[in-house]
């Protein structure tokens, strides 16, 4: 592959910028914090990216040591993509980034694509401690995987196994949670979100 182009500049914000800067990126290592996903499933999930940029994007990222390439074994026999340790440490660029641009939400346009699962990131800003958490939006359902060091942070779907806390959430509550407009104890209390489970999560959530 041709070498990535470069600001040139001896700055370490200009040199992760000759990685991450480029457009998808971050959205691809967003994506990818769910864990091992396939190509059709990243194509689905970055609505507006075609083909072609997409594979780009992942190759790079494959050069720069920020996702590998791997084939699941029989009966899945897929090949997946996933994050490296390093694409994983942009977790709190990402989380930083979010919070910065949380007042830029605003409403939802009809032109806006709109996933259940990009809720995880701004919902594991609020949430502390360490648990499997189930999150029902009328967009669908995800679960998250708070505090976790290692693996997925999020993932599509039920939760896999019995959660620590289930949360029920309209969107309008997601959204003002996600833009800084309302912490989700004050959503919580004023009966938006509906907290169930016996997890020390669900516990503090409702104290």
């Amino acid at each position: 592959m041709p070498p990535r182009r470069s600001y040139d500049q001896y700055c370490s914000a200009a040199r992760a910028l000759d990685v991450v800067g480029d457009r998808w990126t971050l959205l691809i290592v967003r994506e990818l914090l769910a864990g091992p996903r396939r190509y059709t499933d990243l194509h689905a999930d970055l609505p507006g990216v075609s083909t072609d940029v997409l594979a780009s994007r992942l190759k790079d990222m494959e050069r720069d040591g920020l996702a590998t390439r791997r084939r699941l074994p029989p009966p899945g026999a897929a090949h997946v993509y996933e994050l490296t340790p390093r694409g994983r440490g942009l977790l709190p660029v990402l989380q930083a980034l979010g919070a910065w641009g949380q007042d830029r939400l605003g409403e939802r346009q009809p032109t806006d694509a709109v996933r259940a699962h990009w809720f995880a990131l701004p919902l594991l800003r609020a949430l502390d401690g360490q648990g499997l958490v189930q999150v029902s939006l009328e967009e669908g359902q995800f679960h998250l995987f708070v505090g976790a060091q290692d693996g997925p942070l999020y993932g599509d779907g039920p939760a896999p196994g019995e959660p620590d806390a289930r949360l029920v959430l309209d969107t309008g509550a997601c959204t003002a949670i996600a833009r800084g407009e309302l912490s989700l104890a004050d959503a919580v209390r004023d009966g938006r979100v509906t907290v169930t489970g016996d997890g020390t999560i669900a516990k503090a959530l409702t104290a």
